[in-house]
């Protein structure tokens, strides 16, 4: 079984820290913050519905973007995930294939990277997916009907075993019933030699192995009212009527100009909520650009914040060149991470405020990477460093033209923390604390300033430092 990474608090070195810090600063203002009031900030600042997470948060959901392990080590990517996040699905690293590629053989690796990067940052984890007919390995095709059985509950219990108490919400099974108008089940190895009752055992095993994560169904092109979405209403209906363990459904939500939002959108999740089951909408993207596409944004966020018990919302990705639908820029930021219009709807629609000046923006925002009038640059060094921690330093560099004030984000690694932040404005959401201008925002083009920062619990891996926004 594995085990749950424990959060720790900031650990000793008080003295060593000190000694340091007033050595860096001489005669130098200091603002000085505990770990403790850094990471309450977000709970008490204005600035805390600034990002997806933030401001999902406050109406008691989360947002969430599902990630592949092998970006987790590009910078931009993952400043971007950690710092508009609550919630983190992997795309392919808990299916069939990566996890159990050999009967009883089960490889975990990729799976945890993301786990415990969420577990970092303090983010939720949805668990995707546990019995699918697609990215099987060949061995469970081949399979008889006992020994098919036999492989399905341990493979759900085994997954489930190693992650007990680390995911909020499983995709227990996926993708089961037919396109079209028949409302059939999908042929697969599972349908085809188990039969219509899969789907149950499969329930019932999952709540055996984690009595507390929530369990759902999860499917395409169910987002309308439609002989698919009835079909998976009728079995809902049915489970809950004789008590077996569903907990949730979760709407794919794959929209483009051929295939919409469909008006009905909001009426459907609210009639599978009245069943009293969660829904969720777990792989939103959204093909198009411009203010039709964040129109559509909009909506679909619109219509789970008027559902109760739509808790969250994921989209299937965070830059388009990343999205399997990379051709369509279906995506919230796009290839260079800047917030596309969508990006805007989707955050008014959850009551932020886009375009706030600590807010990185998007080519067309004042002070955003793409506005020449308003550039800066950081770089950051190792002032000092201790056994257990070190003093951090960014300089901030105007560009071509003046500028009358910056923000940076500074993202740690678990458990490092920010004990004291001097020649800055500090706010904290998790691990990443963004750092503003106090007195020293206005530098003339190419001028220079600093701030810095003292750090306990660690000296490895060093921090990443966001690009620095200008005004």
């Amino acid at each position: 079984m594995r085990m749950i990474r424990k959060r720790s608090g900031t650990r000793g070195g008080g003295g060593p820290a000190r000694g340091r810090l007033r050595a860096a600063l001489g005669g130098a203002t200091t603002v000085l913050l505990t770990a403790t009031a850094l990471a309450a900030l977000p709970q008490t600042t204005a600035h805390a519905a600034d990002t997806l997470g933030a401001a999902a948060a406050e109406k008691g959901r989360y947002f969430g973007a599902a990630v592949a392990a092998n970006h987790l080590g590009e910078a931009q990517y993952a400043a971007t995930l950690d710092r508009e996040f609550n919630s983190i699905t992997p795309e392919n690293e808990m299916k069939w294939d990566a996890v159990e590629p050999n009967r009883g053989s089960f490889s975990f690796g990729r799976a945890d990277q993301i786990v415990d990067h969420a577990q970092g940052k303090g983010m939720k984890v949805r668990g995707h997916t546990l019995v699918w007919h697609s990215q099987l390995p060949g061995w469970v095709s081949g399979l008889g009907a006992t020994d098919l059985r036999s492989a399905m509950n341990n493979h759900i219990t085994q997954v489930m075993t190693h992650y007990k108490g680390e995911i909020h919400s499983w995709d227990v099974v996926n993708e089961a019933f037919q396109d079209g108008g028949s409302g059939a089940r999908r042929s697969s190895p599972f349908q085809d030699k188990l039969g219509d009752g899969f789907i149950e055992e499969a329930f019932r095993t999952a709540r055996a192995a984690d009595p507390n994560a929530k369990l759902c169904y999860n499917d395409y092109n169910t987002d309308g009212v439609n002989a698919k979405s009835n079909a998976v209403y009728t079995m809902v209906r049915d489970f809950k009527s004789r008590g077996v363990p569903i907990d949730c459904v979760g709407f794919q939500s794959h929209f483009n100009p051929n295939s919409p939002v469909p008006s009905d959108y909001r009426a459907n999740l609210q009639r599978f909520a009245d069943l009293g089951v969660d829904v969720q909408i777990t792989e939103l993207d959204i093909e198009g650009s411009g203010q039709a596409q964040a129109t559509n944004y909009g909506n679909v966020v619109r219509a789970c914040l008027a559902v109760t018990r739509c808790t969250g919302i994921t989209v299937w990705g965070i830059p388009d060149k990343y999205s399997w639908r990379s051709s369509g820029t279906p995506l919230l930021f796009d290839d260079n991470y800047n917030k596309k219009p969508a990006y805007d709807a989707a955050l008014s629609a959850l009551g932020g405020t886009p375009g706030d000046p600590g807010d990185p923006g998007g080519p067309g925002d004042p002070g955003g990477p793409g506005d020449p009038t308003a550039a800066c640059t950081a770089t950051y060094s190792t002032a000092e460093q201790w056994s257990g921690g070190y003093n951090g330093k960014v300089m901030i560099t105007a560009g071509s033209s003046p500028i009358t004030g910056w923000s940076v984000d500074v993202t740690l690694a678990s458990p490092q923390q920010v004990v004291s932040v001097w020649n800055g404005s500090p706010t904290s959401n998790g691990n990443v604390m963004t750092v503003r201008s106090t007195w020293n925002g206005s530098l003339a083009a190419g001028a220079s300033t600093s701030f810095g920062f003292t750090v306990n619990g660690g000296t490895t891996p060093p921090p990443q430092v966001g690009a620095c926004t200008a005004s």
